[in-house]
């Protein structure tokens, strides 16, 4: 979901030495009438080419489910709709979150898509902890695989 601190997880994991990848960047998924798909073949070459410690890919998209067999751990980022709202009106980094059509969209998101995204969860992880300690969490979560 828009706001849940993937970006911050991201970067902290960076900043501890693993590997991380937000799959909205570096041409992993392009834009289709429908939204934002993955690009099989590069997510593919990632997840084939990936052979030492642990990979973080961040992405939600319509297709992710053809690779969830590859993953060892689907952890969902996830907080209170109020929060991710306040987020994506406060944050510099990524302009969306910040019209209204655009807060409809994520209040949608979150009424539609993670329900589904927690179906699929192996992980669920409140993102109102510490940025370190959500970190923490999904490094404990690799290294239990």
């Amino acid at each position: 979901m828009s706001g849940a601190g993937k970006s911050t997880a991201l970067a902290e994991l960076g900043r501890r030495g693993h590997r991380v990848v937000d799959t909205d960047y570096d041409g992993y998924a392009s834009a289709t009438p429908d939204g934002q798909v993955w690009i099989e073949p590069r997510i593919t070459e990632l997840l084939d080419g990936h052979t030492d410690g642990a990979l973080f890919v961040a992405g939600c998209v319509p297709n992710q489910g053809r690779f969830l067999a590859r993953f060892d751990v689907v952890a969902l980022l996830t907080a209170p709709a109020a929060v991710l709202l306040s987020r994506v009106a406060a944050r510099a980094t990524n302009p969306f979150g910040t019209t209204e059509a655009d807060r409809r969209r994520i209040a949608a998101d979150i009424a539609t898509v993670e329900p589904r995204l927690r179906a699929t969860a192996t992980a669920i992880i409140d993102t109102r902890l510490p940025p370190h300690e959500v970190a923490t969490r999904l490094e404990s979560l690799a290294r239990r695989r």
